[in-house]
């Protein structure tokens, strides 16, 4: 008969989960349904490589280059949508920034501003579009608004979030001496923020790009556009010019941006690589704007 351990020694029951259980048992029910209503053919998940491999084969060998001319002009213009929409957005969401940022304004329009910002950035730009294209038409300008609309929400926010991180000594030092609401901007928190809010300008102006080859595909104009009309006549090899110059195109804004924010804010322009080449570990490497990206 073997001996029985003492009891100090012996291992406690492991403690009960039971909201635990449950919580997982919900999910996973939630997650079954969603398949199950989804009313996914798992049958075709079978042919996807195959077919995945017909359409690129299509598309890229070889893409038609004679619409290479045709396809840079339909770009430049959603590039053009892109910056007049981020122009105006930063040029609405500025002031609006500021107007909602705490312990600068009062709260009374603070809130409603911050409110109004998170009530745009719940409607994607393509949505937008389609409310201002009964008055303005299926245009450029269409895409352009939309994409200034879509801006302000998120400028917006970026913008009081920045205001109000700022250090309070220069804030005190303009009310000392009895500067107005303007002269807090200007001399208070200008100085510490400039390089982040271009930071966040240019960022926005990247989403923009992207975004005009959407809203192309509604009728605004632009590469989404002639994208649009080559599929619905099967021109696969067009297609994949297009797609080319939109990858091309966006790859290069993406990385010149890159460039310049890491210019404005740390001072240099190959960020963190000049920092090992020096020894200096200096500030992280700033791939989108930290800590503002909730849209």
């Amino acid at each position: 008969m073997a001996p029985t351990p003492p009891a100090a020694t012996q291992r406690p029951a492991k403690p009960g989960h039971p909201g635990r259980t449950i919580a997982w048992a919900v999910i996973s029910l939630l997650v079954v349904a969603a398949f199950w209503s989804a009313k996914i053919n798992w049958s075709a998940l079978s042919d996807f490589p195959t077919e995945t491999g017909k359409y690129l084969g299509l598309l890229f060998l070889p893409p038609d280059w004679s619409k290479l001319g045709e396809a840079l002009s339909a770009m430049l213009l959603s590039v053009q949508m892109a910056w007049i929409g981020t122009l105006i957005g930063i040029v609405v969401s500025f002031p609006l920034g500021f107007l909602a940022t705490a312990g600068i304004s009062a709260g009374w329009l603070a809130w409603p501003l911050r409110g109004l910002f998170a009530l745009i950035r719940a409607v994607p730009e393509v949505v937008i579009a389609i409310l201002i294209l009964s008055v303005t038409g299926l245009t450029p300008f269409t895409g352009a608004l939309a994409l200034g609309i879509g801006s302000i929400g998120t400028l917006g926010k970026w913008g009081y979030e920045s205001f109000e991180a700022v250090d309070q000594g220069p804030l005190e030092a303009v009310r000392s001496a009895g500067g107005s609401r303007l002269d807090l901007m200007r001399w208070g928190i200008w100085p510490s923020v400039q390089a982040e809010v271009f930071s966040f300008w240019l960022y926005r102006f990247e989403i923009n790009v992207r975004a005009s080859a959407i809203l192309g595909l509604i009728g605004a104009g632009g590469i989404g556009k002639m994208l649009q009309d080559n599929v619905q006549f099967r021109n696969w090899d067009a297609v994949g010019m297009l797609l080319i110059v939109v990858i091309v195109v966006t790859i290069v804004i993406d990385q010149l941006s890159g460039l310049l924010r890491q210019r404005i804010v740390h001072g240099r322009w190959s960020g963190n690589r000049a920092a090992r080449r020096t020894g200096d570990p200096g500030k992280p490497e700033m791939s989108e704007p930290a800590g503002r990206m909730a849209l």
